[in-house]
């Protein structure tokens, strides 16, 4: 491995692709507000509402402070993913940069176990979307939905990322404007004596333990993966590594107020002890509260704009991402060639775009009615290669390098962060990690076989196919 580059500027994004060994293939067109709102749309402002009653349950009534700590755990994270993203402007995220941070090796095992994440979230994303949908108009089925949610996602997709950004404007504004609502009325709400503001959903020290806590971390996880989207913006954004990394910063402190902030309100009006009545109840707990807040005709607009807005919203930049990714892997030759075929007019990934969506279509269909290991799976993808993440930082600017060293980052930050994840790992469901390590299992062999047949190796001026 070479010595640990320097960041790089904004001067030049191009030249300094052309210096991995790239050429500018994908559109360049993002500014900095682009990037932020495509994280924040990735990260979902309203990702809490498909997910608050299992959680709320699951933590015992203390989903206010599942999210406190996992977005501590974040920090962590983004800090190294804005470390990486400084020193290699390139797309292909944690994949990217564990491959030139610690060993190509590593780097694969890497993007396999966030592919996990990327090839199932689309997926589960159409079938929160359907579940939603299914509420509302019964009489389709959710299949069907699922279909249309995935097909038009690709389809946005397949324009171009200067139209998708557009959208994601459009969709952000709605989900900002619809959680103002809900917040305001919910405080009107309590004032009047419908609800109760305690500490309760920080901290109830009856139910309270550290694995209770930290086992619900990984369904809480869902909402905060997307950050590491950003990175996969590396060659889209004007700015290149320096704005990507600006853009990871703003979007988790942004996302952390907005989560935690609605969580508790709508803890204010929900079990204190975390018991629903139903499973229904429980998967439809933050809509029912909508209702209860302010009348059963806004129950169906967070409906609405959790189905075809938010969720919608996310599967659009969840498909842009998971093609980003596998488009980087088939061009160092790490997946099918054929993956990395870029449109020439429109400058996108059309091939890895188009698988996606198939495998999106596939295992939303067949795994409708596991959400939950859905779920759990794709945070054992992410949070795993969060972790090597950790690792690449550590030992390539934290170990090696040098006067370039940065104690807090390079140092402290990987190793805290690690751990965090690692223990929230441990306490995930048993059936996500067995499944997982198993992924995990496959990546290894491939891995081999590729090391063997000497594809893994990073070279610096290959021609792209």
């Amino acid at each position: 491995m070479s010595t640990v580059p320097h960041p790089h500027s904004t001067e030049n994004p191009q030249h300094e692709l052309e210096e991995f060994g790239y050429r500018q293939e994908l559109r360049r067109t993002m500014s900095l507000a682009d990037v932020v709102i495509y994280g924040l749309i990735y990260m979902v402002p309203m990702a809490p509402v498909a997910v608050f009653g299992t959680i709320h349950a699951f933590a015992h009534g203390m989903s206010a402070l599942v999210y406190v700590v996992a977005a501590i755990a974040m920090v962590f994270s983004a800090i190294s993913y804005r470390e990486m993203a400084l020193r290699y402007p390139i797309a292909g995220s944690v994949y990217s940069y564990v491959r030139r941070g610690v060993h190509p090796f590593a780097g694969f095992l890497s993007g396999w176990a966030i592919l996990l994440d990327y090839l199932l979230l689309p997926a589960l994303l159409s079938v929160f979307a359907a579940v939603a949908m299914t509420s509302l108009v019964p009489a389709i089925p959710a299949w069907i939905w699922i279909a249309v949610f995935v097909i038009a996602a690709a389809a946005i997709n397949l324009v171009g990322i200067k139209f998708t950004a557009r959208m994601n404007l459009i969709f952000l504004l709605i989900q900002l404007i619809v959680l103002a609502v809900f917040v305001g009325a919910a405080i009107v709400a309590v004032s009047q004596g419908n609800g109760s503001l305690t500490w309760g959903p920080l901290y109830r020290p009856e139910d309270f333990s550290w694995a209770i806590v930290f086992g619900a971390i990984p369904l809480a996880a869902l909402s905060f993966i997307g950050f590491d989207a950003i990175s996969t913006l590396n060659e889209e954004a004007k700015g290149g590594g320096p704005a990507v990394a600006r853009a990871t910063m703003i979007v988790l402190v942004a996302v952390a107020v907005l989560f935690i902030t609605q969580v508790y309100f709508a803890a204010a009006f929900a079990p204190a002890d975390g018991v629903f009545g139903s499973a229904t109840d429980e998967l439809n707990a933050f809509y029912n509260i909508s209702g209860t807040v302010l009348g059963d005709w806004f129950r169906v607009v967070v409906t609405l704009t959790s189905a075809l807005i938010a969720i919608f919203a996310n599967s659009i930049a969840s498909q842009a991402t998971s093609s980003r990714l596998i488009f980087s892997m088939a061009r160092d030759r790490q997946l099918p060639k054929f993956l990395a075929y870029v449109t020439p007019k429109r400058q996108v990934p059309q091939n890895a775009l188009l698988f996606i969506a198939a495998i999106s279509l596939a295992i939303g269909v067949l795994g409708a009615e596991n959400s939950t290991l859905l779920t759990t799976l794709v945070t054992f993808g992410a949070l795993t290669a969060y972790i090597m993440l950790h690792i690449a930082v550590f030992w390539h600017l934290g170990i090696r390098g040098g006067r370039n060293r940065r104690l807090f980052a390079h140092l402290i930050s990987p190793v805290l962060g690690a751990a965090v994840l690692v223990y929230a790992l441990w306490s995930a469901d048993a059936n996500a990690k067995i499944l997982g390590l198993s992924w995990l299992a496959i990546g290894v062999v491939i891995a081999v076989i590729q090391a063997r047949r000497g594809t893994l190796e990073i070279r610096e001026h290959d021609p792209v196919g």
